[in-house]
């Protein structure tokens, strides 16, 4: 509840030398008068004036209070709103090539981006979102949906040798593009997360790049990777082997693709950086949230007014017929 004119409740401030004066009053009031013995007074009874006999100066109590209230005019607010989403389009271009088996990202870079970017999804409800998976090749592991519960089981599910080896960049960001030219959706996002050189496929990713561009998609392009040399797990005969190998990519392509398309390069060195990175995205990225806020209010000063009168006309009764007094 809320008052349209709460400067009239300062009119209760008026209850204090109100009710200081009505002390005074009753303890001038106050009369003596000599008797040998009360003894025969106190078998007498009080009559009902005795309790009633403060009862008109609560009630002119009551009254100023509740016209008080009146006066500052309470209102009932009942108030709502109405919210629209407009979700973003995101498709995740992951590379799952051979050298994502490096373990300078525990337990290795495959699935540090793939627990990353599950964190991600889930944080992003309104917005439909896809996964492309690329080596040698690339195909859509899961196409943009809303249902972010089955894009989860279909992330976990990815892993090595779904696919030819190698390092299809262009084909990745081509078949990502493909899937969410056609949206209707006005932001459309790409986060393309590898850890090597273009090496394999028929599209350049500079080509990629421009065609995303002009269906106005911006890529985030993710570079994977510590610096230095990272150890990767090897099949032989003899089962697996460990070797060193020289953690570089050619990060000039990468930054070029996310020029070209209005995004940004990122270079995730550990598993606290590569969830940095996915946090600065979450934060360009947001999703657009329209609120229209409705407001009705309902005078409601009636009842007190009515309480206030009702207050008056008692004390009056009282007052006037039950405890009536005769003065000279």
């Amino acid at each position: 509840m809320t008052f349209q004119s709460p400067a009239y409740l300062f009119l209760l401030l008026l209850l204090v030398p109100v009710i200081g004066w009505y002390i005074w009053e009753i303890r001038k009031a106050d009369a003596s008068l000599q008797i040998s013995s009360t003894h025969t007074l106190r078998r007498q009874s009080k009559t009902a004036r005795i309790y009633l006999l403060h009862i008109p100066f609560v009630l002119r109590i009551a009254t100023i209070i509740l016209l008080s209230v009146a006066l500052a005019r309470p209102q009932l607010t009942n108030s709502w709103k109405s919210e629209s989403t407009e979700g973003i389009d995101i498709m995740m271009a992951l590379d799952i090539s051979g050298t994502m088996q490096a373990e300078d990202l525990r337990p290795n870079r495959l699935e540090a981006a793939k627990n990353v970017a599950t964190e991600f999804i889930i944080s992003r409800p309104n917005d439909n979102i896809g996964l492309v998976v690329f080596a040698g090749e690339s195909f859509c592991q899961c196409p943009l949906t809303t249902d972010h519960a089955v894009l989860v089981n279909l992330f976990k599910s990815v892993k090595f040798g779904m696919i030819e080896d190698g390092t299809a960049i262009g084909l990745g960001l081509a078949n990502a593009v493909n899937r969410m030219k056609d949206s209707p959706t006005k932001s459309k996002v790409v986060i393309l997360l590898t850890d090597g050189s273009n090496n394999r496929g028929d599209i350049d990713p500079q080509t990629a790049a421009e065609i995303a561009n002009t269906f106005g998609i911006r890529v985030y392009a993710v570079g994977v990777g510590s610096y230095g040399q990272a150890r990767v797990p090897v099949q032989t005969p003899v089962g697996v082997q460990y070797m060193m190998m020289d953690s570089e990519f050619d990060e000039g392509t990468l930054r070029n693709i996310a020029h070209t398309t209005g995004g940004e390069y990122f270079r995730a060195t550990d598993n606290r950086s590569l969830q940095q990175i996915y946090e600065q995205i979450d934060q360009m990225e947001k999703t657009k949230i329209r609120v229209r806020e409705y407001s009705k209010r309902t005078e409601n000063f009636q009842p007190y007014l009515l309480a206030a009168l009702i207050c008056l006309f008692l004390e009056i009764l009282l007052r006037y017929f039950f405890l009536r007094t005769i003065s000279n």
